[in-house]
């Protein structure tokens, strides 16, 4: 019989579309559930291994990761490597994030990285894998081409990652991805290709040995002489500080503003329940009004136990409707919004050059209008990069979320959805695009719908296409 090995590493797909590894103890362990059990009815408890990912599960028959107590799933991947690359030799490459902890990289990079390596480079280009980065050996960093940030990586030996011998294990409901050999030109090597079609198509297992679309981040790098401003603004760049509190205005004022009185109110009036408790009886001609502009009734003082709950900015919105009352303004915190043109084009717009966004919130300590005021706040994957067409809408599309930014809408704080993360800077239900040269994750180009969908998200944040008037 033909024999042939490969290291196996088990991945799970972040929010970005990027296949993140799991540790080698883990992949051991969900290797050693396939061998023990049948794959189509086994999960595997990574808790058990790594006591920092015990909400986990592992269900071999869905191929998906479960988390217990958000209830996210992400799917999850078998991947096969080359035996003498990275995993297969214990070699783990890392970054250091905001924290101050380690990240590994995406297998497939650290591969690369340690190819470099052992070959003596003094540095790497990770462009064409996807990633503006430059990997400099001899300082141990990572520099970002774009902003020049520099970030400290590190080499560590760990377990080496598991090793198949010989027919693969076991278990048709377990899908596999290609082997990966990125030490040549070729995608794969053609010897271990064969072999590995060979024993994976004995296992009546699914054997492609295509590399599968990239997943395209970033531009190419571009010169600060090729960074243009945006026509018709003559700025770059706009900041936001802390909340400047609004006075005069009691939160009876600022219903009273908006509301008509209702001589005769119908029996039945619209309350917001649990907002107003201990209101005690009132006359309903004296307790009820109408909204200006949408003409819906409700009791005087539910609306105004719901505007202090709100952000107190002296505007309103009509809880049926949503209609905007005055001006709306969020909870977003302090941080940078910078814009320019750089001359690439997005997929799916050809005939114009790409405006770049670059988002900058730091980390901080919440302030009143927050959930949690004096709690800290984390600010997870900052600077954040973005991207719009170069075009007349793409345009009109900046100067309303210029709006947005300086009445503190396009971030807030609170749960993210995807790492169910709490006191954390997220989107604040205005989407934007951050993957360039791809749509592999839904976040990219092309989407002929996209700029239509942001106009439409910032009319439901009270930001029209007049308000873009004043941008210039």
């Amino acid at each position: 019989m033909l024999m042939a090995s490969a290291v196996v590493v088990w991945e799970w797909l972040n929010e970005h579309g990027r296949w993140r590894p799991y540790s080698p103890a883990v992949s051991h362990q969900i290797e050693a559930a396939i061998r023990s059990s049948d794959p189509r009815g086994g999960s595997v408890v990574l808790g058990q291994v790594d006591s920092r990912l015990a909400p986990y599960i592992i269900d071999l028959q869905s191929m998906h990761q479960f988390r217990q107590d958000t209830g996210t799933i992400r799917p999850v991947r078998r991947s096969f490597y080359d035996p003498t690359s990275a995993p297969g030799q214990g070699c783990q490459w890392e970054w250091e994030n905001d924290a101050g902890t380690w990240t590994p990289y995406d297998m497939e990079v650290a591969i690369a990285i340690e190819a470099a390596h052992s070959r003596q480079q003094t540095c790497l280009d990770l462009t064409p894998l996807g990633f503006c980065y430059l990997i400099d050996y001899q300082s141990m960093t990572q520099v970002n081409r774009q902003s020049q940030r520099c970030r400290r990586i590190q080499r560590r030996a760990d377990l080496a990652y598991p090793l198949v011998s010989g027919p693969l294990p076991k278990g048709g409901g377990v899908p596999t991805v290609p082997v990966k050999n990125l030490n040549g030109s070729s995608p794969v090597h053609p010897a271990l290709a064969g072999i590995t079609g060979i024993l994976m198509s004995a296992a009546a297992l699914p054997v492609c040995l295509t590399r599968p679309p990239k997943l395209v981040l970033h531009p190419p790098p571009v010169s600060k002489s090729d960074i243009k401003p945006v026509p018709g603004l003559g700025h770059c760049c706009r900041k936001t500080t802390k909340k400047q509190t609004r006075k005069g205005k009691t939160p009876e004022e600022v219903v009273k503003k908006y509301l008509q009185k209702v001589k005769s109110p119908p029996e039945e009036v619209r309350q917001l329940q649990g907002l107003s408790p201990g209101v005690g009886p009132v006359s309903r001609a004296e307790s009820v009004g109408r909204l200006a502009q949408c003409g819906h009734q409700y009791h005087f003082q539910c609306l105004v136990a719901m505007y202090n709950n709100g952000n107190k900015d002296g505007s309103l919105q009509c809880p049926t409707c949503k209609t905007i009352y005055g001006v709306k303004t969020g909870n977003q915190p302090a941080g940078k919004m910078e814009y320019h043109v750089i001359p690439h084009s997005l997929p799916g717009h050809p005939d114009c050059k790409t405006i770049r966004i670059i988002y900058n919130i730091p980390p901080g300590i919440q302030g009143p209008e927050h959930s949690n005021p004096g709690k800290p706040y984390t600010a997870r994957g900052f600077p954040r990069h973005c991207y719009l067409p170069d075009s007349e809408k793409g345009r009109k599309v900046l100067r309303l979320l210029l709006v947005a930014w300086d009445r503190r809408l396009i971030f807030s704080v609170g749960t993210s959805s995807t790492t169910g993360e709490s006191d954390t800077v997220i989107w604040n239900e205005v989407h934007h695009k951050t993957e360039f040269g791809s749509n592999l994750t839904g976040h990219g180009f092309p989407d002929a719908g996209h700029l239509d969908n942001v106009l439409e998200e910032l009319r439901a944040q009270g930001i029209t296409e007049d308000d873009g008037l004043t941008e210039k």
